[in-house]
């Protein structure tokens, strides 16, 4: 995980440069914003900005978008008003940050920046045979798709491959092609020359480039657009790149993992994915089966969020009970392992007694009302009855945002597009999952 502050490393901000670096994080540091965008542009592999208030997080988000660089930012400040926070989100900010910082919320942010989950847990024969599989081709150089529905763990037997591969000693760079706009993604994935469009001030390195001899992960593949696919297949042929606006290609080497929770041969069919770019990422696929299919790895991974996150709240750690065990083994579990951590971190929140009994799992009350009230919702505009279930469910998956789209039948990226314009008409939106 490679963070850049754009701030003064005195006082707090150097507190929480050196509790980063604690959690395992690189931390690089510059006193202004032009020099943050030089790093940035240089392809270093950032992960995270964090941004002192004083250099205005509106004009560095803008900044940044303009130059087509995805880097999410994080406002921080010792003395911000609660004001100044939530205008620091509304302006394009993932998180806000108060200084003094806390240990624990420097590392749940640091980790959902990277997007680095735990490694695997697996206790079940169904998990344990696709876990192995992906044991015995890691030291492949060979490009591997791994399916499976939203929230199996996808990217962490991604990083499982990585681990175990010759390029372990590389770089892990993860791309979600779902979260970025597609104007953005192109330049993402394989950087732009000065003068390549219109905000282009200077080159800057893509994410083919900062995984030179290593891994790139495409996460959720099937969401990019079908031109951007063609020069994906070129890249993956040739073994090299053509930066925006470049007139000499650039030679790569990166081994390519990608995800999808679609089904690729119908996007094949429908004609929304290239079929020749199908066959050049699926020379091994691995398709992860759904929580509720995998039932012998319900009670470890719940016992392991319950440590998680009693340790990251500052709560005791306390065992599960045997009728919560059983309770959960009844759950559909629609958003699979990550609905699963979402409901250990709200049971660790509300479990009053010494160990975590049934009681403490339910659903939150705004969702509870929304779903046994429909008739509140007669004769209400169209318009404020979706930003309610949508308001509703982000909050119910604890600002999990892929998890939030995932159960209301929506892209990642429309999800993204409400928020946005709920958040530009001054209505307050949960903000992203921090762990």
């Amino acid at each position: 995980m490679r963070m850049l502050i754009l701030g003064p490393l005195s006082g707090p901000l150097a507190q929480a440069a050196k509790l980063a670096i604690a959690a395992g994080a690189h931390v690089s540091q510059v006193d202004k914003c032009e020099a943050a965008l030089a790093q940035l542009r240089a392809g270093g592999g950032h992960e995270l900005l964090l941004c002192d208030l004083a250099f205005g997080v509106g004009g560095v988000v803008r900044a940044l978008a303009a130059e087509r660089i995805a880097v999410p930012v994080v406002a921080c400040s010792a003395n911000a008003t609660p004001a100044e926070a939530a205008r620091s989100i509304r302006e394009g900010a993932a998180d806000f940050l108060p200084l003094p910082p806390e240990p624990e919320l420097i590392a749940a942010i640091l980790r959902a920046a990277a997007g680095k989950p735990a490694g695997p847990i697996v206790r079940d024969p169904a998990m344990l045979a696709v876990l192995r599989r992906a044991e015995h081709i890691a030291a492949s150089e060979a490009s591997v798709l791994i399916t499976g529905e939203s929230g199996t763990g996808k990217e962490v037997i991604a990083r499982h491959i990585h681990g175990r591969s010759r390029r372990a000693g590389g770089p892990f760079v993860a791309l979600n092609c779902a979260a970025i706009p597609e104007t953005l993604l192109e330049s993402e994935l394989f950087g732009h020359e000065k003068g390549a469009f219109s905000g282009a001030i200077a080159r800057r390195a893509g994410r083919f480039e900062a995984a030179e001899g290593g891994t790139l992960l495409l996460d959720e593949i099937s969401e990019m657009d079908v031109r951007l696919q063609a020069k994906l297949l070129r890249a993956l042929q040739e073994r090299e790149i053509d930066r925006l606006g470049g007139t000499m290609p650039v030679r790569i080497n990166v081994r390519v993992l990608a995800t999808s929770n679609r089904d690729l041969p119908a996007e094949v069919a429908a004609g929304r994915f290239r079929e020749d770019l199908y066959f050049r990422l699926n020379v091994v696929t691995l398709k992860l089966p759904a929580l509720r299919e995998r039932p012998a790895d319900i009670p470890a991974l719940a016992q392991h969020y319950a440590r998680h996150y009693a340790g990251v709240n500052g709560l005791p750690a306390r065992p599960i009970a045997p009728a919560a065990l059983a309770h959960l083994a009844t759950q559909p579990w629609r958003g699979n392992v990550r609905e699963l951590e979402n409901a250990m971190h709200r049971a660790v929140l509300l479990a009053t007694g010494e160990e975590i009994g049934p009681d403490a799992f339910e659903l939150s009350p705004a969702l509870r009302e929304s779903s046994s009230h429909a008739e509140g919702f007669v004769g209400r505009r169209m318009d404020d009855v979706e930003r309610e279930v949508i308001l509703g469910t982000l909050r119910h998956t604890m600002g999990n945002r892929t998890h939030a789209a995932t159960m209301l039948g929506i892209s990642i990226r429309a999800l993204r597009n409400k928020l946005r314009d709920y958040a530009r008409a001054g209505i307050a939106v949960p903000p992203p999952q921090a762990a």
